[in-house]
């Protein structure tokens, strides 16, 4: 730290010169972030002070995380939804807004776990889960984090998770399914509905990970059953600062039953409130102002409108692709391609050091992994496949 504190415009300087080394999204076909919306950025900048760990002081705040919490519950087909402020959740749906996609899984777990170790007689050793093998590696920290051992299931030739897979690795020990409502490398949605059966028939827990998905699934014209009208789901991570156009961190979790809240609780005596469900002491207010401002503002034919330009981008990189002899793994369920190229890791790298794009790598079968989201254009798209196939012509 400098002795004497620099002044306003050497502080501005410095950050623009560390602000140059950032990516621009101009470029970046493999983000699930983007540019917040800009009402977003607004009601952020509003609530910047805003603690959410101590909503007895910024009540404001919390009522701003109530709503958000009621549309994403209506949006992911809740019967009825709350957020707890003192020590209990009384509706049948209860859920609280999170840093992301990570921490909501992490909780997700945990519940299972407490809710088990206080319930379940009979689990005589480590307790398990069964998540895909496209899940996200954030599974890895809740095992390290829980002592939880993660049982991987199979992909089928869809690169849905197999059932049959899912089952093989069942045993007394399993405490709960994991299911991707829109899968990191290739956007693909489990069929949630086939294990909430197994989940009910092991008796056992159900959580979805739809931190890209459930900005995208509610909005199709024929969505893929993935959320609460499911009976076995027990809980749903969504991530509004995904295709939900809010600012970084915003993510939620919704739990089925008030059962789960309750076995997060813990005690904070020196607090305005008398007790926690969350992970993190200190929230981000900002984050549950800027989530609510642009859900209210977008409403669902925003959202929808949004997810239909996606769409139409992807369109458009799939069939310009393939006139230029490149072919999807699968064809695209949302807008997330993993494309056929020769020698991915090498294209990876010339398109970044000679044309300045950014990609990504799927992992088994590799290819190039392409999120479309509302940064981009169908210029780009028509720039990327010229550059595209210029690399490929070399190799």
């Amino acid at each position: 730290m400098n002795v004497q504190g620099l002044s306003e415009r050497e502080i501005f300087s410095y950050l623009e010169n560390a602000k140059s080394e950032d990516t621009d999204y101009y470029r970046v076909l493999s983000s699930m972030c983007t540019h917040p919306h800009k009402i977003a950025a607004e009601a952020h900048r509003l609530f910047i002070e805003a603690n959410l760990g101590d909503t007895g002081l910024f009540a404001g705040a919390h009522r701003l995380e109530q709503e958000v919490v009621r549309m994403l519950g209506e949006l992911l087909h809740a019967p009825s939804i709350d957020v707890p402020s003192g020590d209990s959740c009384e509706s049948s749906v209860c859920g609280y807004l999170t840093t992301g996609g990570t921490e909501s899984n992490i909780q997700a777990v945990r519940g299972m776990k407490n809710l088990v170790t206080a319930g379940k007689e009979g689990l005589k050793g480590t307790p398990n889960i069964v998540i895909p093998e496209s899940a996200h590696f954030s599974f890895d920290k809740v095992a390290d984090m829980m002592g939880i051992e993660v049982r991987r299931a199979s992909l089928d030739s869809e690169f849905k998770v197999d059932l049959t897979s899912v089952e093989s690795h069942i045993n007394a020990n399993t405490i709960g399914l994991v299911g991707i409502a829109g899968n990191t490398e290739f956007g693909q949605v489990d069929p949630i509905d086939e294990l909430s059966e197994i989940a009910l028939e092991n008796e056992i827990f159900l959580h979805v990970d739809a931190a890209f998905g459930g900005f995208v699934i509610p909005f199709f014209e024929k969505p893929q059953p993935f959320d609460f009208k499911v009976p076995g789901v027990t809980s749903i991570a969504i991530d509004p600062h995904k295709m939900g156009l809010s600012t970084i961190p915003s993510g939620a979790l919704l739990f089925r039953s008030p059962s789960f809240m309750d076995s997060l609780k813990v005690n904070t005596p020196y607090l305005t409130t008398k007790s926690q469900f969350t992970l993190t002491g200190t929230r981000s207010g900002a984050s549950a102002a800027a989530t609510c401002a642009v859900m209210k503002y977008l409403g669902h034919e925003g959202y929808r409108k949004n997810v239909q330009y996606c769409m139409q981008l992807t369109v458009k990189l799939v069939t310009e692709a393939r006139k230029i002899g490149f072919e999807p793994l699968l064809e695209p369920v949302m807008n997330v391609v993993a494309l056929k190229v020769p020698d991915p890791d090498l294209v990876r790298e010339q398109l970044l050091e000679r044309f300045g794009w950014n990609v990504s790598i799927t992992r088994t079968p590799r290819a190039l992994r392409l999120v479309l989201m509302p940064h981009n254009t169908p210029e780009d798209i028509e720039i990327f496949l010229q550059d595209l196939k210029k690399v490929t012509a070399e190799i």
